[in-house]
């Protein structure tokens, strides 16, 4: 089986699970650090991914994530441009939404985030995506994960930044999660604000919390 031939199958059995996602709706109106089945997935050790994290976070201890500061970095996206803290500075608020291909409630809400992202961007609001699984428990790149994120994007009309974790885990923010998608939020200066929130929500209850973290920034 041809490469493309397997990217578009597993492009076409997360949409096969977007239908079900979408049928249940999430009733998350708040942080949730347990999601449940329609809302989020847990990771899997088979991945790595979570070795990876857990190997960054014991190298990390005390980074500048870790004292709500996501710090200097150099990332990547999945096309190979480049992001540094840059990215934040003409927004007043990014949202960064960390998801992974193999994660249907993920790739469900990804034409909802496109359509924050393009209502949102006038208000001073940024949305940025994280692909998690795009790098392997060693810290190198996934390049079928990395082709399946190529895919989604595509198919789902993304236009948003998809980045690939660098070998910090951006310095340790990325490190221990347990299910995905997670989603937190930072402002002009890189600075981690507001709630954490896990599980996928709906359109317009992205933009509620979005307005909700937006007002506590300018506050």
């Amino acid at each position: 089986m041809s490469k493309r031939k397997k990217w578009s199958m597993l492009f076409l059995a997360g949409i096969c699970c977007l239908t079900v996602c979408n049928g249940c709706g999430s009733g998350a109106d708040s942080p949730s650090t347990e999601p449940n089945a329609e809302q989020g997935a847990q990771i899997s050790e088979e991945s790595g991914t979570e070795a990876a994290q857990g190997d960054a976070a014991g190298e990390e201890e005390g980074s500048a994530a870790e004292a709500g500061d996501l710090g200097d970095f150099s990332i990547q996206d999945i096309h190979g441009e480049t992001y540094t803290p840059d990215m934040f500075g003409d927004y007043d608020l990014t949202m960064i939404n960390v998801f992974a291909t193999w994660c249907s409630p993920c790739i469900s809400e990804i034409p909802d985030l496109q359509k924050l992202s393009e209502e949102m961007e006038g208000k001073g609001v940024n949305v940025v995506g994280i692909v998690l699984d795009s790098v392997d428990a060693s810290g190198n790149a996934n390049e079928d994960a990395i082709e399946i994120a190529k895919a989604l994007a595509e198919q789902t009309g993304a236009s948003y930044p998809f980045l690939v974790p660098d070998s910090t885990l951006l310095n340790s923010r990325l490190a221990g999660i347990q299910a995905v998608p997670e989603t937190f939020f930072v402002d002009k200066e890189g600075k981690i604000v507001g709630e954490t929130y896990t599980g996928s929500r709906s359109l317009e209850e992205w933009k509620s919390i979005v307005e909700t973290e937006q007002q506590g920034v300018s506050q």
